[in-house]
């Protein structure tokens, strides 16, 4: 547990201390343990020291009853710099997830002296694409908007709802593996402070000083985006890797906004190398 500014926020770490550090920031409404343990052993195996923590509201850090969140998308890339205060490290390879990729572009864009270098996958561009990108699936919208009568202390229902939520952000080119996911939720459900919460991120406010300042990022940028993601679609990922120079992009032809099974060995892949020394 680490202490900052009147929370705490619970991490794990895995690996030896002296490889180099790989922070891991999961997405919006998700734990720390949505990062798949064969993928966090891929990246472990290859000499990376790896941590990953629970964002406010999520998991066992703290939790503020169910309802607008009193912080701001700028504290909890805050939360991400105290992380690796917590750890004594000076700098660390980042691999931001969805809202985590966000929360990686903030973080290098206000302290690049912390950062080794960005990985960002089904992450936001920061600014104006040029063009309206295609509205959010109505499916994943109604399926929301069930959340409303939702009897979140009911575990067998507040599962149902996650493995759904799951199912509605992959691709159907797949196999959802709907027993992976339930077993994931179960455990996000009983070691949750208040499994409700989590719902809090959809009201974040905050980052707009960031926005438009892509291009100022200094650090080695490499951009990993499912083809078919329905949340956070392709021509992000496309922004993001020309708005960058040198930037790499690794397209997911088959993935949705996941971290499908399937592809874990190429993101992992790409991590390793994109993470090599010197940096």
């Amino acid at each position: 547990m680490i202490e900052t500014r009147g929370i705490q926020l619970c991490t794990e770490s895995f690996g030896s201390p002296s490889d180099p550090p790989l922070l891991l920031i999961m997405g919006a409404v998700s734990s720390m343990k949505w990062w798949p343990d064969p993928l966090v052993e891929q990246l472990v195996g290859a000499g990376r020291f790896v941590i990953r923590y629970d964002h406010r509201d999520t998991g066992r850090s703290t939790t503020q009853p169910p309802g607008p969140p009193r912080y701001t998308v700028d504290d909890m890339a805050d939360d991400l710099i105290a992380v690796l205060d917590g750890y004594g490290l000076p700098r660390a390879h980042l691999v931001g997830m969805s809202l985590g990729g966000m929360l990686a572009q903030i973080v290098a864009l206000k302290a690049p002296e912390r950062v080794r270098s960005l990985t960002l996958i089904a992450a936001q561009f920061l600014g104006d694409l040029g063009f309206e990108p295609p509205p959010l699936s109505p499916a994943l919208l109604a399926h929301f908007a069930t959340m409303a009568t939702l009897d979140w202390r009911n575990e067998a229902a507040v599962l149902d709802f996650m493995v759904e939520a799951g199912r509605l952000n992959s691709s159907e080119r797949r196999p959802y593996d709907v027993a992976l996911a339930r077993r994931v939720a179960a455990g996000e459900f009983r070691r949750s402070l208040d499994i409700q919460s989590m719902m809090n991120h959809a009201s974040l406010t905050g980052g707009e000083r960031w926005y438009n300042r892509t291009h100022a990022l200094q650090a080695p940028l490499l951009v990993i985006h499912g083809a078919l993601d329905p949340v956070v679609p392709y021509v992000h990922g496309t922004a993001l890797s020309q708005a960058v120079p040198e930037a790499k992009l690794v397209t997911l032809e088959a993935a949705g906004h996941e971290l499908h099974e399937a592809d874990w060995p190429v993101i992992a892949e790409a991590i390793i190398t994109h993470t090599r020394a010197p940096r």
